[in-house]
């Protein structure tokens, strides 16, 4: 534990230059004593470290001292920085990793390079989520992802709509798509996608699998999302919406479908624009029309505008007195 202590210790200095001993009990999460404790075993190991007194003081290293702690060129380091998702790594359960690996990334770089890494990282960030949408629980990726690493059997319990059904699982990789978690896993000598928020048990086996030699995980998931594209029943539907209500529908439909709807020329009487989209799975269509509210009205097909009246109608009759 202290020996990572005194490396984090050296790195933060590489990184930031002078700190107060204060700022490093914070950073390090013991006391000011432990932190000078630390620097004076570190200038006897002979590392060029030294406290500076008064009050614009603080601890340093010697200009010009760098660690190669990490081994890598600063091309690598500073590729591997800019390229590190704090989220997701949270959610797999590898937040404090990934900070930690930040930390000697920044410190292997030259001056040059860490200023360049920094500015990048204050001004870009990578939101992989939907606007409006609610990052799902997803309780058992980190099992899921220690079952992908090591190579072992786990089973699970999975959600499907009607009930939930025991697989066991030979999990051979993870993916992120928009904010969402997916395993991709072999069953039964198929290899089957699950979205992770609906694993609702986990069980792991211990059970080491082989895995495939020639599986590509990137391959695979391009030609998925490909089939899924083709493949997916759509509707085309025909609305007319007011323009108040054009983010309640954005917000219902999803940005993909507002961005490759088609405006149609109407002289609608009351100034509303109307629409052509192209909905996934049509048995859904009513009610996804329906959560945008009274500014929208389905104008055609005849199958879903009458499922959204449907669908309205039972809503209504729930709130309906006596």
């Amino acid at each position: 534990m202290r020996a990572s202590r005194l490396v984090t210790l050296l790195l933060l200095l590489q990184t930031r230059g002078r700190l107060t001993a204060a700022e490093l009990a914070i950073e390090l999460e013991v006391s000011e004593r432990t932190v000078h404790r630390d620097v004076d075993a570190l200038s006897e190991s002979g590392v060029p470290i030294y406290a500076e007194r008064g009050p614009h003081g603080g601890i340093r290293l010697v200009d010009g001292y760098r660690t190669r702690l990490t081994g890598m060129t600063p091309e690598e380091a500073e590729a591997l920085f800019l390229a590190g998702l704090p989220g997701p790594a949270a959610e797999l359960g590898l937040g404090t990793v990934v900070a930690a690996a930040q930390l000697k990334v920044l410190a292997s770089l030259p001056p040059e390079l860490r200023a360049r890494a920094s500015r990048l990282v204050e001004r870009f960030h990578l939101d992989a989520g939907d606007w409006f949408k609610a990052s799902q629980p997803v309780p058992h990726l980190a099992a899921l992802s220690d079952a992908v690493w090591g190579s072992t059997r786990i089973a699970i319990d999975y959600e499907r709509g009607d009930g939930a059904v025991r697989r066991v699982l030979e999990p051979l990789g993870v993916v992120l798509k928009a904010g969402i978690w997916y395993v991709v896993a072999r069953v039964e000598e198929q290899i089957r996608t699950y979205r992770v928020s609906r694993v609702v048990a986990t069980e792991p086996t211990h059970e080491r699998f082989e895995r495939p030699d020639d599986f590509d995980l990137a391959a695979y998931w391009a030609e998925s999302a490909a089939a899924f594209e083709r493949d997916v029943p759509r509707v085309e539907v025909i609305v007319r919406v007011h323009p108040d209500g054009l983010d309640r529908l954005r917000a219902a439909v999803g940005h993909a479908v507002m961005r490759a709807a088609a405006s149609l020329p109407d002289e609608d009487p009351e100034g509303w624009a109307w629409l052509r989209l192209r909905l996934d799975y049509p048995e859904e269509a009513a009610g996804v029309l329906l959560s945008a509210g009274p500014l929208l009205e389905v104008v055609s097909p005849p199958e879903v505008r009458a499922g959204v009246a449907a669908t309205a109608r039972a809503v209504a009759a729930r709130y309906v007195d006596g």
